[in-house]
Parts: C-alpha cells; structure tokens; sequence
C-alpha cells in the first residue's frame, strides 16, 4: 500500500477513537500526539504538522456535534476533513477537449522516474479513448530515445524524436505538425542531478518553442520535505502546472513530498504507486486520505472495474446475477477482471470497510495464488464441465486436477467457491434470502459489519 506505514499508524488512531467509552478532552490529546507522531515519520514539515493537530484538537474540543451523528463518528470526520485540506483538497484539473491537440511536457531532475512516466501518462490517456504520441527531446541521456521508443511499443503509441540532434528545440521542431495530429502529445525532457543554470536555460527555450498546455514536475516522493523547493524552482522556470509524485509506494517519506506540494500551491495531478506501466492514479486528496484511513476509495475502485470490463458485459453478467444464474464461467470472467484491477492488496484497500481489517499481507499473496491455481483448472476443463459444473465428480476431478498440474485440493476449494458463489446469487434473485442469511454468507467471504460503513461524510 502507498504510504503503509502512516496508512496503519492512522487506522490505529481511529481504532482508539471506535473502541473509546466517551470522547473527552484525554481522549483527543492521545489522539492528536498519534497524530503528530505518524506525520512526523512521513517526513511531514513540524510546524505543518502542529498546525495540523491544532485545528483537529480546536474543533474536537469547541465544534457542536450535530445531532445525526455521534461524537465518536464526528470526531472521525474532523480528522478526515482536516488531513484533505492538508493535502490539498481540491483536486488537479486536466482540461483535455477544449482544444484538438493538447501538449504536455514534463520537467524534473534526473532519477526521479520522468520516462517511465510519461509512457505511463500514454497508457493513461490511451484507455480513456484519447489518441496520444510520445515525444523526447533528451540530448543529454544516451538511451533517453530508446527507452521511450520501447515504452512506446508496450503501450501501442508513437514516439517521436531524433538521437542523432544535440538540440532540443530543433527536434521539437521537426516534429511539430505531426504531434499537431494527436489530442495529447506527451514530451520528455532532459533533466541534471541537480538545479543548474544550464538546465533552467534550457527548459526555457523548450518552454517558449512548445508553448504546453500544461507543465507538469516529475519527482520521486524520497525527496520528502526538499520537494517544496524543487516546485518552487521549476515553477519559475517554466510555470508548472502541476506535480507527479512517482515511486510512493516505495518510501516513507511521501508524506513529506505531499504535503510540501500542497503548501507551494503545486497541486500534485498524480502519483506513482507502482512499477507497472498501469501503476499511475490521478490524485484526489480526499479519497487518499479515506484509503489511508481505512474507509476505501470507491472512485478509484470503480474506474479500474470499468477499465477491466466493458459495460456490456457488466450488463450481461448483470442480468444472469438477477435471473440467479452462475457458472463456473461467469466465475472465471470476474477472477479475470479482478486481475486487470492489479494485485488484491490494491484492489482491498479501495473497498469501504476492507481497509481497516488487518490482513496478513501472506494471507492476500496466499490468496491471489490460488486465483492462479483456480484459472489453471478452469482451463483444463471441458465446455460441458464449465457450464454445468454439477456434472463434476471424482473421476472428474481426478482429470482435471492431472491436466492442469494442481492438486486435488485445488480442484476442489474451487467447487467450493463456485457452491457458495452460487448460493449468494440465488440469494440476490428476487430479492430472497433473509438479512440474517445474507450476513452469514458476507461473513463467509470475508465482509465486515460496522466499521466505517455508517459515517455520513
């Protein structure tokens, strides 16, 4: 998870507040100091974290409970609210549409991940039906065209430029009218190890040929509290629009790297929470504070369902759902969408609630290999078998579990996901099935009752 770390410390914190007798002014002292603490080693400035825990502790202690929620629930609420105005609040806008081609260059110092992102940028915009192009103008970095080039190839987009050219500007050039034909054009500059003269020089004469739409900074979330600087510097220089925090999920000090962004007034546009070219999320302030608290994302969780599955076929397995139908192909189609989603950890902590049950990072890992085993079945199955999966006996199994390589053992916990699959689906049709039943079975698939679930925000 992004931000583990300060993620758990914050749950714990809120797990004080839920198992707490009655809120009083102790009660939120603890709370603030836990507060203080879990900021403090995300590499958050001090004096912005004591501003922080002064304004929860005023409201907590001088704010009126409304009288639709409970003082513990109110509590959890100010904690919230405060912790998304902290980061920003109000999300990055990236106006795309208003014109036919939209140019986005991309800033930042070397080692801070500014390739990788913007192939990741292209597969961003590619999957919302844009058509994109990539572009370096990287002198200084030998390999800066290749590695572009072979991102490029991975994500189905062209890459323009020319390795053979030591001047930025004329590349840009040379290719002007073509990224003219594309809604984004993505490019790529150089960066240095540090802020020189030579490259602030340089990204004013890009800045002034490209004319972006928007300028955004790359930088790696481990620089913690010096990327205020970096913000300020490259704004400066080339009127940065917006930032892109890459490798968060990797330190601990991404705290730091937020919260400066906030206060130089960059809004971070997006954040880097993996390596995989997918692992890129626009940055909504408020639902990453509720997945750090535990209380999901549902956003995110529903935007990454539609990239897995059409709405057709969402329509269609709808429809069987309601009718109380349930295959062992139906099975199969959703474990397929789950794994386009990324691994289960992510997907997990996006669900409202499932974030604040403390599982076992073995457990999930335990969990997603058996997915795999389960698929590897599945595929050593019959039409006949996958259809109708009643006619599966002994013999069957014995088959199965031969031509796919896994145990009998894996066969058959695959039934019985399949059984109580089934079961719930049934209990869907119509409308059936008891609240008692339908919580037992929750239970059964891991659900959790309470938690976070009735807060109003």
């Amino acid at each position: 998870m992004v931000l583990e770390k300060l993620g758990s410390s914050l749950k714990n914190t809120l797990a004080k507040i839920t198992s707490a007798m009655f809120v009083d002014e102790k009660l939120v002292n603890e709370l603030v100091k836990d507060i203080q603490k879990a900021l403090l080693q995300a590499d958050v400035n001090v004096k912005l974290v004591f501003d922080l825990s002064q304004r929860i502790k005023e409201r907590a202690l001088k704010e009126e409970t409304p009288g639709a929620v409970s003082k513990k629930e109110w509590l959890i609420k100010i904690v919230y609210e405060e912790l998304a105005r902290f980061l920003g609040e109000e999300e990055y806008q990236l106006e795309l549409g208003k014109k036919k081609s939209v140019k986005i260059m991309l800033v930042g110092l070397f080692g801070n991940g500014k390739t990788t992102t913007a192939g990741k940028l292209a597969k961003y915009f590619q999957k919302r039906g844009h058509k994109v192009a990539l572009m370096s103008t990287d002198t200084w970095r030998p390999a800066a065209f290749t590695q572009l080039e072979q991102l490029g190839k991975q994500v189905t987009v062209p890459v323009f430029g020319d390795p053979k050219q030591k001047d930025p500007v004329k590349i840009y050039k040379q290719f002007e009218k073509e990224l003219g034909k594309y809604d984004v054009a993505i490019i790529d500059t150089a960066g240095r190890d540090a802020l020189s003269d030579e490259l602030i020089e340089e990204l004013n004469k890009l800045n002034k040929a490209i004319q972006p739409d928007q300028a955004l900074l790359v930088m790696a979330a481990d620089v913690g509290q010096a990327a205020q600087k970096q913000a300020d510097v490259f704004n400066k220089t080339c009127k940065v629009t917006g930032v892109i925090i890459t490798k968060l999920e990797g330190t601990a000090k991404g705290g730091g790297a937020l919260a400066a962004c906030a206060i130089t007034g960059a809004k971070v546009a997006f954040i880097g929470v993996g390596e995989k070219i997918d692992d890129l999320e626009k940055f909504r302030p408020k639902n990453f504070v509720g997945r750090l608290l535990g209380m999901g994302d549902i956003e995110a969780l529903l935007e990454k369902a539609k990239e897995a599955i059409s709405e057709e076929e969402a329509q269609d397995l709808g429809k069987k759902l309601l009718k109380g139908e349930f295959n062992l192909i139906d099975l199969y189609d959703q474990m397929e969408a789950m794994s386009k989603m990324g691994p289960l950890s992510k997907v997990m902590e996006m669900i409202p609630g499932m974030g604040q049950i403390k599982m076992p990072k073995e457990l999930l890992q335990v969990q997603e290999t058996k997915l795999k085993r389960w698929k590897y079945c599945m595929n050593s199955m019959t039409k006949e078998e996958l259809e109708d999966p009643e006619t599966i006996d002994a013999s069957r199994i014995d088959r199965i579990a031969r031509g796919s390589g896994c145990s009998h053992a894996d066969v058959r916990d695959l039934m019985k996901q399949y059984k109580q699959g089934k079961k719930m689906m049934k209990m869907f049709k119509g409308g059936t099935g008891s609240p008692k039943d339908m919580e037992k079975m929750m239970k059964k698939f891991g659900g959790m009752k309470g938690g976070m679930q009735g807060l109003k925000f």
